[in-house]
C-alpha cells in the first residue's frame, strides 16, 4: 500500500518551506515530511545567527541573488503575517584600508546591481553612528534584518500540517529502490512507499543522492561556523550588524558582529574544515565520514586551492587571540575576556571534483526523486523562493 504521493526528506527550512508549498499546489495529495532527528531544525536551520540578507555579495542575475532578493521581502513578509520576532537592523560593511575602500566600491556597485540602496557612510559619520567601531568608510544596506529561524521553521510545519501534510520524525533514511512506478524508502525499522520524494536533507544530501546516484560530481564537506558571545553588559555596543569587507578570494565573508533576536550579540563565524559533518565538538569527528571525504579527489584539490585560507581558519579556531585579531580591526575595544562560548554551526557546501566551491544553488533531477544538492547561504533566507522552484520541478515530474 503506498504511503505517500510526495515524501519530504528533511525538515530543516528548506523541507519545510517545500512541503508548505507542495501542500498548496497539490491539497489533495498525500504529502509527508520525514526527518531523521526527533525535531524539526537541530542542523543548519537552529544553528546559524538569523540574519536575513538583502543580497550584497551575490553575482547580479544569478540564481542565488535573485532568490535572495526575493527571500528577503518574503521572510519578513511571513514575519508580520504569523507573528514571528524580527527587526530590520540594517548591515554595515567595514573598510579598514585602501585595499579594502576599493573592493566596498566594487560591493556598493554590486548592490545597485542587486536592487539594493546602499548608502556611503564616511568615517566622520560611522564614529557617530557606530562609536564602536573604527574604519576608513563604509556602506549600510538599510535591508538586511534579523530574525529566528527556527521559528519560522516550526510555523511553516504548523501550517504545512493544519493543511493535511503528516510529519514523521525518527525517519533515518537509509536505503531507496525502485518498484515499478513508486519507490520505496526505507529506514532502520521503517519503510515507506511514495511515487516521488524531494531530497532536502542538508549536510546529508549527497549521502542521500548517492543511494541512487553513484556517479556525483560533487561532494557535501563540512566547515564549522565558531561563534562567540558577547556579555550582556555589551548588548547596546552596536546598533547595525558590522561585516568586514570579504577578501574576493576567499570563501567565506568573515568574522562579524550579529545582532541577535534575542537582543545579544555574536561573534562570528569563523570557517574551519569539520571532522564531522554534525560534530559540533571542539574535536568531533566521524570516522567514516572522514575516511570518506580524504577519498575524495575534491577535497584535495581544494585544500591545495585555498592552503592560506584553510590554515588561517584553523589558527582562528585554536588559538583565540588569532580570532580576536579579526574582530579588533574593526572593532579595538572588543577584549579576550568578552569572548564567551557559544555554539556553533556547520555548514554544507559543495564542492565539485575540480576543488571548486559550488556558489549557487545546484539541482539534481532523476526518474521519481529531485535532490537540492547545494544550498548554501542564504538559503535560510531564500527558502521560500527555493520551494517555489521545487515545487515547479515535482509539478512536472509528476
Amino acid at each position: 500500500m503506498k504511503s505517500a504521493d510526495i515524501v519530504i526528506i528533511g525538515a530543516g527550512i528548506v523541507g519545510a518551506a517545500t512541503a508548505y508549498r507542495l501542500i498548496q499546489m497539490f491539497p489533495n495529495r498525500k504529502i509527508l515530511l520525514v526527518e531523521k532527528e526527533l525535531q524539526a531544525g537541530l542542523h543548519q536551520t537552529g544553528r546559524n545567527s538569523g540574519v536575513v540578507h538583502a543580497g550584497v555579495y551575490y553575482q547580479p542575475g544569478s540564481l542565488k541573488a535573485t532568490l535572495c532578493r526575493e527571500g528577503l521581502d518574503r521572510t519578513l513578509a511571513f514575519c508580520r503575517q504569523y507573528g514571528v520576532d524580527y527587526q530590520q537592523c540594517g548591515k554595515l560593511i567595514v573598510a579598514t584600508d585602501d585595499i579594502e575602500c576599493q573592493r566596498l566600491d566594487e560591493l556598493y556597485q554590486r548592490c545597485l546591481k542587486n536592487s539594493l540602496s546602499p548608502q556611503r557612510i564616511s568615517r566622520e559619520k560611522l564614529a557617530v553612528i557606530e562609536p564602536h567601531i573604527t574604519g576608513k568608510e563604509a556602506i549600510l544596506i538599510q535591508q538586511t534584518s534579523i530574525t529566528n529561524y527556527a521559528e519560522i521553521n516550526k510555523r511553516l510545519i504548523q501550517l504545512f500540517e493544519q493543511a493535511g501534510g503528516k510529519t514523521i520524525f525518527g525517519f533515518e533514511l537509509l536505503g531507496v529502490e525502485s518498484e515499478g512506478e513508486q519507490v520505496i524508502l526505507a529506514a532502520e525499522n521503517n519503510k515507506l512507499t511514495t511515487d516521488f520524494y524531494v531530497n532536502c536533507a542538508g549536510l546529508m544530501s549527497d549521502k542521500i543522492a548517492k543511494l541512487t546516484n553513484a556517479n556525483l560530481d560533487y561532494r557535501i564537506i563540512p566547515f564549522k561556523g565558531e561563534y562567540f558571545q558577547l556579555p550582556a553588559s555589551l548588548n547596546k555596543m552596536i546598533k547595525h550588524l558590522i561585516y568586514p569587507v570579504p577578501d574576493p578570494k576567499l570563501p567565506f565573508l568573515g568574522v562579524h558582529l550579529t545582532k541577535m533576536i534575542d537582543a545579544s550579540i555574536t561573534v562570528g563565524p569563523n570557517a574551519v574544515l569539520a571532522g564531522a559533518r554534525e560534530g559540533y565538538g571542539k574535536f568531533g569527528v566521524n570516522l567514516t565520514e572522514l575516511s570518506d571525504l580524504l577519498k575524495y579527489k575534491g577535497f584535495w584539490k581544494l585544500l591545495t586551492k585555498q592552503k592560506a585560507s584553510v590554515y588561517n581558519e584553523l589558527k582562528s579556531s585554536f588559538f583565540v587571540k588569532s580570532y580576536l585579531r579579526n574582530i579588533q580591526k574593526y572593532c579595538p575595544n572588543i577584549s579576550l575576556s568578552d569572548l564567551r562560548p557559544f555554539r556553533c554551526g556547520i555548514r554544507a557546501q559543495a564542492v565539485n571534483m575540480d576543488g571548486e566551491l559550488i556558489h549557487d544553488f545546484k539541482f539534481l533531477q532523476e526518474k521519481q526523486c529531485l535532490h537540492v544538492c547545494n544550498a548554501p547561504s542564504p538559503a535560510a533566507t531564500s527558502a521560500m523562493p527555493i520551494a517555489d522552484i521545487i515545487a515547479e520541478k515535482v509539478y512536472r515530474a509528476i
